[in-house]
């Protein structure tokens, strides 16, 4: 059942099997894991978002499957993201834990993700950078060399994410990816180097500029999507390969279409690698 695929195998081992999958070094019982979930339902300016407290229910509930103790904030100006994101980055527990999720639900423009107090695409507008930087080697040395998997739901412009294509020889237009850069040559504890930014995976709802879908009942599609998929392979799929299948299954759905960026994984994921 799906319930069940969430539960890790009985032979669960606590040591990586290979050199390209990320080592679990503690057993179930005893690692920490921790997830941080933030979601903006309620704004000063902007729509109420309808629909996103089953985003939230169904998101803690998946984690919490996977193992991870979710720690939940709502209605947070972009300030008040950056101070949670600060404090849970800080949090000792990471260093009994192999990895994290970073969940972000919210309005969005291209820059970024809106705070409650936002009233255009620039004023209390939390930057994606923010996330990384918050994350990254230097300032979250406890998660080094351990995944950290971002989950943004959010719209990142108004435009629709399809195009028409017809039996022509006009070839379609591609939809525009976001360049990103990975930057190496910190200088960790002068002993040896290591990547400023390195072991993240991230899925956005949507590609670059355009909108995400929410219903107001069942709540946003890229969720619904993005639980049953882990539900249905996480017992014996790669993290990266759950995402693609979440993509694919947005091939009927062509108003979206969910975009792996800025991902910079080394090795492969396995939440129960025991499998």
């Amino acid at each position: 059942s799906k319930k069940s695929s969430l539960h890790p195998p009985t032979t669960e081992c606590c040591l990586s099997p290979s050199p390209q999958i990320y080592p679990i070094h503690l057993p179930r019982e005893t690692r920490t894991r921790r997830a941080l979930l933030i979601c903006n339902i309620e704004f000063e300016h902007l729509s109420r978002r309808n629909g996103a407290e089953v985003d939230v229910e169904g998101m803690t509930k998946l984690l919490e499957g996977l193992g991870y103790v979710v720690d939940i904030h709502c209605n947070l100006t972009s300030q008040g993201m950056a101070m949670v994101m600060k404090d849970f980055a800080d949090r000792k527990e990471h260093c009994t834990s192999d990895s994290t999720f970073l969940v972000f639900m919210s309005h969005g423009v291209r820059a970024g993700l809106c705070g409650t107090k936002s009233r255009d695409e620039t004023t209390d507008i939390l930057s994606l950078d923010t996330i990384y930087e918050t994350f990254n080697n230097k300032s979250c040395r406890v998660l080094l060399g351990k995944p950290k998997v971002v989950i943004i739901q959010s719209c990142r412009g108004g435009k629709k994410g399809y195009t028409l294509v017809s039996d022509s020889g006009d070839p379609a237009m591609p939809v525009p990816s976001s360049a990103h850069t990975i930057t190496a040559g910190l200088e960790d504890d002068a002993i040896f180097k290591v990547h400023l930014e390195s072991d993240f995976a991230t899925l956005h709802s949507s590609t670059p500029d355009t909108a995400s879908w929410r219903c107001p009942v069942k709540g946003s599609l890229f969720i619904q999507h993005l639980i049953e998929q882990f539900q249905n392979h996480a017992c014996n799929s790669d993290l990266q390969e759950i995402f693609r299948k979440i993509q694919y299954s947005f091939g009927k759905f062509p108003d979206q279409l969910p975009s792996q960026e800025r991902t910079t994984m080394l090795r492969k994921f396995y939440l129960f690698p025991g499998h």
